[in-house]
């Protein structure tokens, strides 16, 4: 068992799935709300290691997905700066286990990093979806709405 703690946006789905998939693997998962965090330049880079910096960006939150801001077009001081200013625009979860910090939830990045369960065979299409694009639509700056856990 790995103790992860767990940046998510409360209320949104996929994290939801994504902490009950690191739970019925064994894991310890301490939710963060990603959204108040305290987050600095120095707390945040290391999430997202050697990733190109258009991969940082949350692609669901609003003003990415309307085409107000283009992932593409910065640089990292620039990302992480716009970051620390709008959080939503993070992608998400940004997980922290042994040592190491993650920004996306890739589950075979995750399986080889602390262990994950194959969803069972004939699983329920919740159990194969793509974990990572948000299955609402947005109309507000806030994003994913929906407050079930």
């Amino acid at each position: 068992m790995t103790r992860i703690v767990f940046y998510e946006k409360p209320g949104c789905a996929n994290n939801s799935r994504q902490k009950r998939m690191l739970e019925a693997a064994g894991h310890e998962v301490v939710a963060r709300d990603l959204l108040s965090e305290a987050w600095t330049e120095a707390k945040l880079r290391p999430f997202f290691g050697g990733r190109p910096v258009a991969e940082w960006f949350n692609r669901a939150a609003p003003k990415v997905k309307y085409g107000e801001i283009d992932p593409e077009a910065f640089g990292a001081e620039a990302a992480i700066a716009l970051m620390l200013a709008e959080p939503i625009l993070i992608r998400r979860p940004l997980m922290e286990a042994d040592g190491k910090q993650v920004a996306g939830f890739d589950p075979e990045q995750v399986r080889a990093w602390i262990g994950l369960d194959e969803p069972p065979e004939g699983a329920s299409p919740e159990k194969k979806a793509d974990l990572e694009t948000c299955p609402r639509s947005h109309t507000d700056t806030q994003g994913c709405t929906n407050k079930s856990k």
